[in-house]
């Protein structure tokens, strides 16, 4: 069985995650529920969709994803996600062009370093983002802008939540389609829900 995992690091209504999901499907993945999806930031170790997977994998699956970096930027979780690779005997796809084969229990020398040094790449590139953005910040804080995202009311909640809000209260879609029908993590519906009330 061939899985998924997308993830993009700002909220949805920044970064559109329907291209990896696209590319995910010329990878093997079979159908849209073997995909799992959420809008964490790469560094972070703890995200519940890519937890799921994990522990849902099991001897000869294959896991693939569009980069390394959308797995994590940490070279240190990258580390721990290749051994659970290897334990589990499963196969890694990174963008078609790059596979981790473990399904024999073991992982070669070669690969192990490639994937690696991508990892340290992205960390890296993550890095000098922060960095960048940090100065921005810094430097429009200095011109007397206004820094950051306005603030989500229930007067600035997107005409869709609406309607989906209404086919929830009268149960007829639960949450997940709820997330599906926003194209938003469920997260993002239980913050939106909370508001609306």
């Amino acid at each position: 069985m061939t899985y998924g995992y997308a993830r993009c690091s700002t909220n949805e209504e920044r970064q559109d995650i329907d291209r990896q999901k696209r590319e995910l499907f010329s990878l093997g993945v079979s159908e849209d529920k073997y995909i799992y999806w959420e809008y964490e930031k790469g560094t972070k170790d703890d995200r519940v969709e890519l937890q799921k997977l994990l522990d849902i994998v099991g001897e000869g699956d294959t896991i693939a994803t569009t980069e390394v970096s959308r797995l994590t930027r940490s070279t240190k979780h990258l580390c721990e996600i290749l051994q659970t690779v290897q334990d589990k005997k499963l196969i890694l796809n990174i963008g078609g062009s790059f596979v981790v084969d473990c399904s024999k229990g073991e992982l070669d020398p070669m690969t192990e370093g490639m994937i690696k040094m991508w990892g340290v790449f992205a960390e890296m590139e993550r890095n000098i983002i922060s960095q960048r953005v940090k100065s921005g910040m810094k430097n429009a804080a200095a011109k007397g802008k206004k820094i950051g995202r306005e603030k989500t009311t229930a007067a600035t909640l997107p005409l869709q939540f609406w309607k989906a809000y209404n086919m929830y209260k009268n149960k007829q879609i639960n949450i997940t389609e709820f997330a599906g029908m926003l194209r938003v993590s469920r997260t993002t519906v239980y913050k939106y829900i909370k508001l609306a009330e």
